[in-house]
């Protein structure tokens, strides 16, 4: 059998073989405490599930959803949204519903790229928007993160005969893995940039409200650690942003997203997604209207569950002699390795989890600049992460 040539930079999986270590961990024997994936362990609110509840014995929501049938799921989406960030958006042409914002980052690049043409991706950067590009048969400029430059690209560093061929940037911050955020100056640098290139500009944007405030400054903006791209491009002349329900909701399982931006750019991904899909099962999007127009109290609860496990585990860190950083956002610490094993995180993380259970995502499974560095996910309880940290500690005492 004869398979497209698309798929071969797919075959490489680095978390594919995590969970064959996670299995070897089980069959050890290990109680496993996997921080290795960031889907949240919060339940979904119970508005949201008695939305859902009641549409299943309506038998109006069991056919096929088109586009005209997610209309009130749009206004809430726009509603939502111009609220949010004080930017206008008309539901009809400017908002597309999405199966999760992964979908869309990875169907987008369909809508926008030739074969050969470039996108300009974050390095380390989420697996799905290379996937996506690799789909669409185009090239990836791999866009390096530097710890000294807190983790932003640096845009003047991007040759130009790869500019002439660029139809896409992909940004996303709050920032998985790093959990590195940007300020509305440095979007306003990057559409300038785009604008001047002409380059789509994509953010990602799943980490909208796992914020974590500080400074009074912060408290009385606290969109400044995590600004939307609109704000920046309010006129939407470049820029399309993903957004899903599966952080800020807990809603990661019935995969429910929206995509916010250029009407043109908004088009042509609704044109993909009619070729290969039709929309969610109506009683997820209901309940993602519950999500959206209800009380937002389930929200600040999760943001301050994972505020409390990010000062646990980074506490518990620094006292067995672990400097890391401490996160202004997402549910991810991202951890410079020891130096033995600065130069092969995945067999750190292979390592630890056969010897410990614990299991944690390497560096390098997100992009070449990922190498060096773990990424621990806050997916259980502070007791919990105390407890993955001791183990970590007599892991780190037996090995040296």
């Amino acid at each position: 059998m004869q398979f497209a040539k698309r798929l071969e930079p797919l075959q490489s999986n680095v978390f594919a073989d995590m969970d064959i270590a996670k299995a070897k961990a089980l069959a050890y024997g290990r109680e496993l405490i996997d921080l290795s994936l960031g889907s949240s362990d919060l339940p979904a609110e119970s508005h949201v599930i008695e939305a859902i509840a009641k549409s299943l014995y309506d038998k109006s929501t069991h056919g096929y959803l088109l586009f005209s049938g997610t209309q009130e799921f749009r206004c809430a989406a726009a509603r939502w949204y111009s609220l949010r960030f004080g930017v206008s958006v008309d539901p009809e042409t400017e908002v597309l519903p999405l199966i999760g914002s992964q979908e869309g980052t990875a169907h987008f690049p369909l809508a926008v790229l030739n074969p050969g043409d470039f996108a300009l991706l974050l390095d380390p950067g989420y697996p799905s928007h290379a996937g996506g590009v690799h789909l669409a048969s185009g090239q990836i400029y791999p866009m390096p993160l530097r710890e000294e430059n807190n983790f932003l690209p640096v845009f003047e560093d991007i040759p130009v005969s790869v500019l002439n061929q660029s139809r896409m940037m992909v940004l996303s911050y709050p920032h998985n893995p790093t959990a590195a955020t940007a300020t509305l100056s440095f979007f306003k640098q990057a559409v300038a940039f785009c604008q001047q290139h002409n380059i789509v500009l994509v953010h990602d944007f799943p980490y909208v409200d796992l914020v974590f405030t500080e400074t009074q400054a912060q408290k009385t903006n606290p969109l400044s650690l995590a600004p939307s791209i609109l704000q920046a491009d309010s006129e939407k002349t470049t820029s399309i942003e993903f957004f899903t329900l599966s952080k800020s909701y807990n809603m990661g399982g019935f995969r429910i997203g929206f995509a916010i931006g250029n009407r043109e750019l908004i088009k042509s991904l609704r044109q993909v997604k009619a070729a290969v899909d039709f929309n969610q099962y109506r009683g997820i999007l209901n309940g993602a209207i519950a999500a959206l127009n209800g009380p937002q109290l389930g929200v600040q609860i999760a943001v301050d569950s994972f505020r409390k496990r990010r000062d646990a585990f980074v506490n518990s860190l620094h006292r067995i002699g672990w400097e890391v950083t401490l996160p202004k956002a997402t549910m991810y610490v991202w951890a410079k390795l020891p130096e033995d094993w600065s130069k092969d995180s995945i067999q750190f993380c292979k390592d630890l989890v056969e010897n410990t259970g614990i299991a944690a995502s390497p560096g390098a499974g997100f992009g070449k600049s990922g190498e060096g560095f773990v990424r621990f996910a806050l997916v259980r309880e502070p007791s919990e992460l105390v407890a993955a940290v001791d183990k970590i500690s007599q892991f780190l005492q037996l090995v040296y």
